[in-house]
Order: structure tokens, then C-alpha cells, then sequence
């Protein structure tokens, strides 16, 4: 087949779906990625894919939305492919419909984790939800991460062909615990100034509110520990920033004592190895892969109780989940661990087990690689 990948921005394509492509060429098929070019994408070409500029705003305004999908039409009026597959909110939305006007003969969307949650005022979510199921008109094949987003989608008829959860995962030859004798821990540390014994907190994602920064923030004033933030705002976010929050991290003794903004790190494995804890706040998630990457590299997690992380973090006994947008439960989560070396070892053990039985990226592929196999034959049939 001729597989046209497509997501909105090239972050996407690189960081979480440039192994799926390369499942894709090794069984044969010619891929396609699509998104709207960034820095990212000389690494992709440097795979030998090719990347089609498309300019997707990832925005829900409708003069956004409707020049989305007129970029979408015009690339597939001149390249043709027997499968689009389409990531991310708004090319999924978008791009199905473009790829059903252009007559594409199948058509799968990956929900990586639906736009609607449990925590959206309902007028929001109801509308939402309506442009899922208009878009799944188009969808022979749709792909969740989560189960829970999967019996979602089958309650809502949200696709008009078949609905399976894939899960997540990430590659544990790259995340995974300090072999016997490395020094990344004390290397990182050192690099950092940050002292062998200090209890050390990870936080990795984007710098946008809705990753929970501003509760995170707040509940480090009563946690005893250094909290390693490594992220960014895309240029293409449009989810509420978190000035005011770094702001006021800056301008407070205590606080900026403790938080330490990293950035963007190419080094995000060795940093896990040199961290304690691994913390995911979010106000909503799909499958969140930073949480498997954690629990690869044998951290306790302290996350949110919302779809998608409470399926991968097992409260209690990997890790721990409290409530969203409570700084005060974060905080007693955070230090309950931040002061017990041995419950941590204990958390962070389980963790390392179960993302061995359940998040390697490899076993993720085959999954998709199979169903769209199995996607391809029916087409071959009709």
C-alpha cells in the first residue's frame, strides 16, 4: 500500500510516530508523513520518509478548521494513496473528511486520547463529541490507546467501522533503569548542582496549563524535594499558558529554590535515571507515553486520576493517583514519597514490571501492523 501518515505538527510525527512508519516500510508498504513543517523534520528525512508540508493550525475556529482541510484536499488532488491515517485532534478531524472528498479507500484515525473528558463543561464536550461522530462516518478503522477512550468510542458509535484499543508504549532499550556501574545519576546531578541525596521530582510535558504546572507549582511549597520541569510550549499550542505560574516560581524564595525549569532535553532517559519521582498532573490525557517511559526506567509515578493514566499507574501499588486540580492532594502524594526511600524503590519496582508486560513500543507496533493488515485485505476484497 501507499500509507499517508498525518498528524498536525512535525513533534508528533518524530517523537511518537516515526516507529509505527518504519513497522509500515519494513513490511513492505511505501509511507508518507504529513504535517506542518518544523525542526524536527530533517531528522524524519534523515529516515528516508518524505514529509509533505501541510500548514494545520491546531485550532478549533472554524475559518482554522476550514483551512486545514483545504490544504489536506489540495495535497491528496495531487498525491493519491490507498490508506490515510491521521493522529491528532485537528488533522483527524480535518483529514478524514478531506481523505473521504478525495476518495481514499481507507481511512483509520488513532485517537491518541479524545479532545473530550469528563472534566469539559457539557455544552463543550456535547459538540465535541458531534464532530467525533460526523468525522466517524468516514472511519473504516479507529485505534485508541486507552480502554477506556475504546468503550467510549464503541458507546458512542464513533466510527463506522471496527473500534480497537492498541495501547502505548516506548522502547526499553532506551528507558530503562542504571546498568551496574553507571554514573549517569551522579553525572547528571553534578551537571545540574543538584545534590546524590536530594529527593529529586520529574515533571516532562509541554508548558501548557492543561499539563497541570500551575497545581504542580503550587504543591511544591510544602514538598521537601528539587522539581526537574523539561518542556516547552509548541509555537503551535494553543492551550492556556503558564506565564503567571513561572512567574511566580521566579519571584518566590522557596519555590524557585526547589523548581528547576530544564527545557527542551534531547537527554530525557538519563535524566529519568537520575531522577526519584516521576509526576504526570494532567487536566486530561490519551495514553500518556512519559508515564510508561517513567515506569520503564523503574520510577513511583504521582498522577492525576483521569482516563489514560489510571489505567497504566495501579494507585498504590506503582504509583499514585489523586484527584485533578488539587494542589494540596498532589503535595501530600509528592512528599509521602519524596520522604520514603524504601516505598519508592517498592512503587518503582512494580512499575518497571508492569511496563515490561504491557508498554513495549515493539509489541504496540505489531498490534497496528496486524489491524492494518487485516484493514488492507478487506480492501483488497471489496
Amino acid at each position: 500500500m501507499r500509507i499517508l501518515q498525518l498528524c498536525a505538527v512535525d513533534f508528533t510525527l518524530y517523537h511518537f510516530l516515526l516507529p509505527l512508519m518504519r513497522g509500515l516500510r519494513d513490511a513492505g508498504h511505501e509511507v508518507v508523513g504529513a504535517c506542518a513543517h518544523g525542526n524536527l523534520v530533517p531528522k524524519i528525512e534523515a529516515e528516508g520518509f518524505r514529509v509533505i508540508d501541510v500548514p494545520i493550525r491546531r485550532s478549533a475556529n472554524p475559518l482554522a478548521l476550514a483551512r486545514s482541510y483545504r490544504a489536506i484536499s489540495q495535497m491528496l488532488d495531487v498525491d493519491k494513496f490507498d490508506m490515510v491515517h491521521v493522529h491528532t485532534p485537528v488533522a483527524a478531524l480535518a483529514g478524514r473528511l478531506a481523505a473521504w472528498r478525495a476518495g481514499v479507500p481507507k481511512i483509520v484515525y488513532t485517537a491518541h486520547g479524545f479532545y473530550f473528558h469528563e472534566h469539559m463543561p457539557w455544552p463543550k464536550r456535547a459538540a465535541h463529541i458531534g464532530l467525533e461522530w460526523l468525522a466517524g462516518r468516514t472511519t473504516d478503522l479507529l485505534l485508541t490507546q486507552a480502554e477506556e477512550d475504546a468503550a467510549t468510542a464503541r458507546r458512542l458509535g464513533l466510527a463506522r467501522g471496527p473500534i480497537h484499543a492498541i495501547g502505548n508504549g516506548s522502547d526499553p532499550a532506551r528507558f530503562r533503569p542504571a546498568l551496574p556501574g553507571e554514573t549517569t545519576r551522579a553525572d547528571i546531578r553534578a551537571a545540574l548542582g543538584t545534590p546524590l541525596d536530594r529527593p529529586v521530582i520529574l515533571m516532562v510535558g509541554r508548558l501548557v496549563a492543561e499539563k497541570g504546572y500551575p497545581e504542580l507549582v503550587e504543591a511544591m511549597r510544602a514538598v521537601d524535594a528539587e522539581l526537574w520541569i523539561v518542556g516547552e510550549r509548541l509555537a503551535s499550542d494553543h492551550a492556556g499558558g503558564i506565564d503567571a505560574t513561572i512567574a511566580a516560581a521566579e519571584s518566590d524564595p522557596v519555590l524557585k529554590a526547589r523548581i528547576r525549569l530544564l527545557g527542551y532535553r534531547s537527554d530525557v532517559p538519563d535524566l529519568m535515571r537520575a531522577a526519584d519521582i516521576f509526576t504526570l498532573p494532567s487536566h486530561r490525557e490519551g495514553m500518556p507515553r512519559s508515564i510508561i517511559e517513567a515506569m520503564l526506567t523503574g520510577l513511583p509515578i504521582v498522577a492525576t486520576d483521569i482516563r489514560g493514566s489510571r489505567e497504566e499507574v495501579v494507585d498504590g501499588q506503582t504509583g499514585l493517583l489523586v484527584p485533578v486540580r488539587d494542589p494540596k492532594a498532589l503535595a501530600a502524594a509528592l512528599q509521602c514519597l519524596a520522604g520514603a526511600p524504601a516505598l519508592r524503590a517498592k512503587l518503582g519496582a512494580a512499575s518497571l514490571v508492569r511496563a515490561h508486560d504491557l508498554y513495549n513500543e515493539a509489541k504496540v507496533v505489531a498490534r497496528q501492523l496486524a489491524l492494518l493488515a487485516a484493514l488492507d485485505a478487506s480492501r483488497t476484497r471489496d
